[in-house]
């Protein structure tokens, strides 16, 4: 069923390759003017799922729905979705300007219209004075905002973006992913961005979808995927989670860290399971307190600037902590710490 703000929908995809499976039984509802970052490990599949939605690639079963319309076997230039690789695919050959105007030219858009639109485009990329430079001359940074410019020169229903960010620098590439996503809401264009990067991802999307082996292990707002993960590997996999052994779920408690912790669970009882409990969210405090908390040894030590990130053994499992507050405190490699951890920001799966 399509409802008022369903952009696209990808109904129950799936693509082999041969023997290989590389995307099953894919259904995902987008909505009009979201950002979604389709997000996981190399050979999850999701390049794969965007070049089926541009129709570089024909799904095996399902169907893509555009505002209700079948697109499955609409070939690419009908579509008429902008798209970035990560090579971005600027024509060498041309300027600046002729780059961005070349798809209004395909579309007959007349001369005057189309200086119009580049000159609009290069203010808004914040290059106005580039016009007529050959690409060649241009900046990695340049080079990703008029690939961008030329995509969104069309005015397209979709747009596509493959890792572009990925070959640039640290400090390029965060100012990059704020310009992109303040591009994104000024035009109000429904985008779809590839990534391997969990910092982008959270920077960029209004919805996360998280796949592995070819399947959506987990799709919802960033905040609520990085807080709630569907699972362990979604809780791995985005941000720095400790996986512990949670032991059985008894009476409505679990054994976490050789301590009993109060933690409801759909689980039936004497379930094995697993906690995850990201880094953040475990507080030391010096060894001594009489609060039954659990005592670890440090291991290791670094300074992050506005964090130091520990590692700490407890009864045989080393966490990751990061922490505001272990070197006013005295705490050093060799210490015994207390290690406090709120059940509120504990997950628990069955373990696999």
């Amino acid at each position: 069923m399509i409802t008022r703000n369903d952009h696209l929908h990808i109904d129950g995809i799936s693509k082999n390759f041969g023997d290989v499976k590389a995307l099953a039984d894919i259904d995902l509802k987008i909505q009009r003017g979201s950002f979604v970052c389709l997000l996981g490990p190399s050979g999850c599949g999701k390049t794969t799922l965007l070049r089926i939605i541009a129709g570089f690639e024909t799904a095996t079963t399902g169907r893509l729905l555009l505002d209700g319309n079948d697109i499955t076997q609409q070939p690419p230039h009908k579509r008429g979705f902008g798209m970035v690789f990560q090579s971005l695919a600027l024509f060498p050959h041309m300027t600046v300007a002729q780059n961005i105007a070349y798809g209004l030219k395909l579309r007959g858009i007349n001369g005057k219209a189309r200086r119009e639109r580049v000159d609009e485009l290069l203010n808004v990329i914040q290059l106005p004075l580039i016009a007529d430079r050959p690409v060649s001359a241009l900046s990695g940074g340049q080079r990703q905002r008029v690939a961008i410019a030329r995509a969104l020169a069309i005015q397209p229903p979709l747009f596509l973006l493959d890792e572009p960010l990925s070959a640039l620098d640290a400090k390029l590439r965060d100012s990059m992913q704020i310009e992109l996503r303040q591009l994104q809401q000024k035009f109000g264009v429904t985008t779809i961005l590839v990534t391997h990067d969990q910092h982008e991802a959270m920077m960029l999307a209004d919805e996360l979808v998280v796949m592995k082996d070819g399947a959506i292990r987990q799709s919802a707002a960033p905040a609520t995927v990085y807080r709630h993960p569907a699972d362990s590997f979604v809780a791995d996999f985005l941000g720095a989670a400790n996986l512990v052994d949670a032991g059985q779920v008894s009476g409505g408690a679990i054994q976490l860290l050789g301590r009993p912790m109060s933690i409801p669970s759909k689980h039936p009882e004497n379930t094995h399971l697993q906690a995850a409990v990201r880094a953040e969210h475990i507080t030391l405090r010096p060894a001594g307190a009489s609060d039954g908390s659990a005592v670890g040894t440090i291991l290791f030590m670094r300074d992050l600037g506005p964090l130091t990130e520990l590692v700490v053994d407890v009864a045989g499992e080393n966490l990751r902590v990061r922490s505001t507050n272990a070197a006013s405190q005295g705490m050093a490699v060799g210490s015994k710490v207390s290690v406090i951890v709120d059940p509120e920001h504990v997950s628990v799966f069955a373990a696999s």
